[in-house]
């Protein structure tokens, strides 16, 4: 290349560079956002009631994440997820507690009839459960869809209220998820401390039956249990699961309809202060996806 050609690119580099500088000094400066505080009644991520909805003097916003961290492009080739499907439920919705009389509706879970969804739980200060799934699965999503998944959600804060939960069980049905996960937060006790995985009960009974998904969502749950204590350095509950963090049960809808591996992750309780602090951090609900990710991207290649 002649010479003047060599020093006009050099130049055109050059400028680039600098307003690249300038674009990346400038991204990420969105404040988080909370949301008002409803109330859940402990272990019971479809528990009855609407919950206690927005306190005293607190003003909803009708978007409740934290700016999301971009996961970083995959390296050529390193798309191992490629081909998969991956159901992700955000718990809740940000905007159940505006809809008492639609999320107390009854629907049938298989085994019997029970409200649509709630509202979730929060921390003490107000940060909501409906805030932190939203956010933590975004960055999910962001960190599945690097692997090469096609990642399906069940809302993103894009509608009103719900789903139901029967409705959410059916979208990764149709979706024919390779694993499906509802991302939570525990409304427990303070000093009942860590995170647990909810797989489901052997139920055969009214339309439930989840004989074929008992031992692959064991699976999952084994797989995300291990990762995510890997990922963010905190302990199985210490409050239920025996210590190892999986505890089964019978009588969540969002589990009993599903055809599909699925499992929910209680991230932490929002009641207890210093899970707390974690669960409103943003580098940690990072640590947190990037847990449910590894888990599931271990079971899904091995």
């Amino acid at each position: 290349m002649p010479n003047d050609h060599r020093k006009t690119a050099r130049r055109t580099l050059a400028l680039a560079l600098a307003a690249a500088g300038c674009c990346a000094a400038l991204a990420g400066c969105g404040a988080p956002q909370t949301l008002p505080s409803p109330g859940k009644a402990p272990g019971s991520p479809e528990s009855s009631g609407a919950g206690n909805g927005p306190g005293p003097g607190r003003t909803p916003s009708p978007s409740p994440s934290s700016p999301v961290s971009s996961a970083p492009p995959a390296a050529p080739g390193s798309r191992p997820l490629a081909g998969r499907t991956v159901l992700v439920d955000p718990g809740h919705n940000p905007g159940n507690f505006r809809h008492p009389e639609e999320i107390n509706r009854k629907v049938n879970i298989g085994t019997k009839s029970k409200e649509c969804d709630t509202t979730g739980t929060s921390t003490n200060a107000g940060y909501t459960e409906a805030a932190f799934t939203l956010d933590v699965s975004r960055r999910l999503r962001d960190l599945l869809t690097a692997r090469g998944a096609e990642v399906v959600f069940t809302h993103d804060a894009d509608r009103p209220w719900g789903p139901c939960v029967d409705e959410r069980a059916r979208t990764g049905n149709e979706a024919r998820a390779d694993a499906a996960v509802s991302v939570h937060a525990d409304g427990s006790a303070a000093g009942h401390r860590g995170f647990h995985v909810i797989l489901p009960a052997p139920v055969r009974e009214g339309s439930a039956d989840t004989a074929g998904i008992v031992g692959p969502s064991r699976e999952l749950g084994e797989r995300i249990a291990d990762r995510f204590a890997r990922a963010t350095g905190t302990a199985p509950a210490n409050y239920l699961g025996s210590g190892t963090g999986l505890d089964v049960r019978d009588d969540l809808g969002g589990l009993n309809l599903s055809t599909v591996p699925k499992v929910f992750v209680e991230c932490g309780n929002m009641r207890d202060p210093k899970d707390a602090l974690l669960l409103t951090s943003e580098a940690w609900r990072q640590k947190a996806a990037q847990g449910i990710a590894d888990g599931i991207a271990t079971y899904l290649v091995g």
